[in-house]
């Protein structure tokens, strides 16, 4: 029989591509719809291992991209808010949960593709609330993907016939580990163990590869898929790094214990055993292993190899754990004060609900640290110790460099589609970001007004004590306020916020008035008189800017 190679190569080819365009701008869609939830589920559902487990279960299942669990993972193992033992049962989980996708092509939907497909457009294209066009997105992807798959079943049916491709799926037979080698490389091609492991129970489906061939293959989907994280562990942290080797090491080390099993034929008996099983618990029904078509039996071949591999591993989390540390040796450099960013990374920019979630974070953290430099400039104001000179100009440094960084990134960030709610928060983010970096100004105006004071031997009566005291415990409290509003998007605290600052404008006014009735009655001296003001006149801006970043939060500017 005659075969067009060219054929079947534009066949695959475009088959695949409509495939991997499908599953990702699915996944794009059902990521956008989950938001930022993503990763408070992750970080709130690792408390153990085995609710990491079920957390990166469920996060991979609705989003439907393993990578994309593991990504995030590693972006949140970097910026320190998950360990490394609580990585690792996210991973386990999201081996378990794109096992998803694997059944719904074993579903075999194919001749509801076009349908689908036209549902999907319809609702994307005139659907005017964001959420019902993520949706509508998403629906699209479902469709095309079983479009991909008609076009690359139709495509790949000759090579039954191809006595190359015979060949080389009979050299599997004899010797799995070829079997192994290709899904890996395939896998690492395509990044997308999804798109392999469907493109292998289309194969299997069109009689071109048996479910003995098949099987070594579906082992080294598994092993290539790791690459991925792999690739975004590149110049991330040293913890962010092993929670990637963890991955391959998991998966390579299920393929040693199940692949020797599968030869011996022991692996298809527990998966034959599980399936009658699994199936005879369900109500009303008569699904077992021989009834199954070959794209399920692929399917549920894969489920219980992660599974299997999972029950495992799990006892073993620590010594896992354990032994990545050897393989990555070294340990995380403390700083007094980092330069550099720590929440925000350039993994979580293909999310962009997450990414602004962690630039929020960001920008606390520096205004936090702004707060810091408050302290720090009124601690001199009291003490004049210059080691706090020192330590109030690292600060304005820091935060001038958080400044340009969380920029850059919100930028970057703002450049995918947002929602109306994200992209009004990136706004409130970057103004935000002026007015913090404002603030840690006016604390190094304190300082010079110190160092001033200290120059002429300028000191207070106890009364410009008292009102200073005063307004500086006010301002302490409307800046931590104000952090508490931002992280929270809180508007009751933003109201707070802007009654202090009211407050504040009345109190200089009076204070203002004190001074110069004490001037006149010779209680205070010009110089006095100046660095006093001067130190009222930075503690009000101080409260404008917190009141105007809350303005922000609140809609109101």
């Amino acid at each position: 029989m005659d075969i067009s190679i060219r054929d079947v190569l534009f066949a695959f080819v475009g088959g695949l591509g409509l495939f991997l365009f499908g599953l990702r701008f699915m996944s794009e869609a059902l990521q956008s719809v989950a938001g930022d939830r993503m990763r408070s589920i992750l970080e709130q559902g690792t408390k153990s291992p085995i609710r990491g487990v079920i957390t990166g279960a469920i996060v991979t299942a609705l989003i439907q991209s393993s990578s994309a669990t593991i990504v995030l993972t590693v972006g949140l193992v970097n910026a320190q808010l998950l360990t490394l033992r609580q990585a690792i049962g996210v991973i386990m989980g999201a081996n378990i949960g794109t096992t998803l996708t694997a059944y719904l092509i074993g579903l075999d939907l194919k001749e509801y593709a076009l349908p689908i497909i036209s549902i999907g457009v319809l609702t994307f294209l005139f659907a005017k609330q964001k959420r019902a066009q993520l949706i509508g997105q998403a629906i699209f992807g479902f469709g095309l993907i079983f479009f991909g798959l008609t076009i690359m079943g139709d495509g790949m049916s000759p090579l039954k016939d191809w006595e190359i491709f015979t060949n080389l799926m009979m050299s599997i037979d004899n010797n799995s580990l070829i079997g192994v080698f290709i899904g890996m490389v395939f896998t690492f091609v395509v990044q997308s163990s999804s798109a392999t492991i469907g493109v292998l129970q289309e194969l299997a489906y069109q009689g071109a590869v048996t479910y003995q061939q098949a099987i070594p293959i579906l082992f080294g989907d598994n092993i290539g898929t790791t690459i991925t994280a792999l690739l975004a562990a590149i110049g991330a942290s040293v913890a962010a790094r092993r929670a990637a080797v963890t991955h391959f090491l998991f998966n390579l080390t299920g393929t040693l214990i199940f692949l020797p099993l599968f030869a011996l034929g022991i692996f298809e008996k527990m998966v034959v055993l599980f399936t009658n099983y699994f199936f005879a618990i369900l109500p009303d029904s008569v699904g077992v292993w021989e009834t199954l078509n070959i794209k399920l039996q692929i399917a549920q071949t894969h489920a219980v190899f992660n599974l299997s591999n999972m029950l495992i591993h799990l006892p073993l989390v620590t010594i896992l754990a354990l032994i990545v540390t050897k393989v990555i040796p070294g340990k995380e450099e403390e700083e007094a004060y980092e330069y550099k960013t720590k929440f925000i990374d350039k993994r979580f920019l293909n999310n962009p609900a997450v990414a602004l979630a962690q630039a929020t974070r960001e920008t606390v953290r520096m205004g936090k640290l702004a707060r810091e430099a408050f302290t720090n400039a009124i601690d001199y104001l009291k003490t004049r110790n210059k080691a706090l000179v020192v330590k109030g100009m690292e600060l304005e440094d820091i935060v001038d460099a958080l400044e340009r960084d969380i920029t850059d990134y919100v930028v970057l960030a703002s450049q995918k589609p947002l929602s109306r709610e994200d992209s009004n928060y990136a706004y409130v983010i970057l103004q935000s970001l002026n007015h913090i970096e404002r603030i840690a100004d006016l604390c190094e105006n304190i300082i010079n007004q110190s160092d001033y004071a200290t120059k002429h031997n300028v000191e207070f009566s106890g009364e410009a004590k008292e009102e200073l005291n005063t307004m500086i415990e006010l301002t302490n409290e409307t800046l931590n306020l104000t952090l508490i509003a931002l992280e929270r998007r809180d508007k009751a605290m933003a109201r707070r916020v802007n009654q202090n600052e009211q407050i504040m404008d009345k109190m200089q006014i009076d204070y203002r008035k004190n001074h110069i009735r004490r001037l006149n009655e010779g209680i205070c001296n010009g110089n006095n008189g100046a660095v006093f003001l001067d130190i009222l006149g930075n503690l009000e801006r101080i409260t404008d800017h917190c009141k105007n970043i809350t303005q922000y939060i609140m809609g109101e500017a």
